[in-house]
């Protein structure tokens, strides 16, 4: 049976957080936030940005605004398969408290600058460890 067009074309399409990426190599935020489910202001917000950091092109490619971007990415892509999805992960990085980091969020966590710690912590559970 012939593959039909939108299977032939996702068969192409980059996989994971590269889906998310410009091609430039910069995370493409406008697309990153309505793949989560919120605009660019919200996204901006939970990274911690102001939102002229995602309005303005040239704060939207400078590196602090790409670097807190990268940080969201690679958090979100860790949780969002066991999430549920894209728009459950955001909720979760939004607004589940994380009881390792006394019951702060990972979006609290991320404006805080401790987006290391929480991926490693992440990275702890998906290998089977307890929170």
């Amino acid at each position: 049976m012939a593959r039909g067009f939108s299977e032939a074309q996702s068969a192409f399409e980059p996989a994971g957080p590269a889906r998310y990426m410009d091609p430039l190599g910069h995370v493409a935020i406008p697309a990153l936030a309505e793949a989560f489910g919120v605009s660019g202001a919200q996204f901006a917000e939970t990274a911690g940005l102001t939102p002229e950091a995602v309005h303005r092109t040239s704060r939207l490619h400078a590196p602090k605004t790409q670097a807190r971007a990268r940080e969201v990415l690679e958090i979100l892509y860790r949780i969002t398969e066991w999430a549920g999805g894209e728009k459950q992960a955001m909720a979760w990085y939004r607004a589940e408290p994380l009881p390792a980091f006394g019951g702060r969020t990972a979006e609290a966590l991320v404006k805080e600058g401790r987006a290391a710690p929480l991926r490693d912590y992440l990275d702890h559970i998906a290998t089977g460890g307890f929170a």
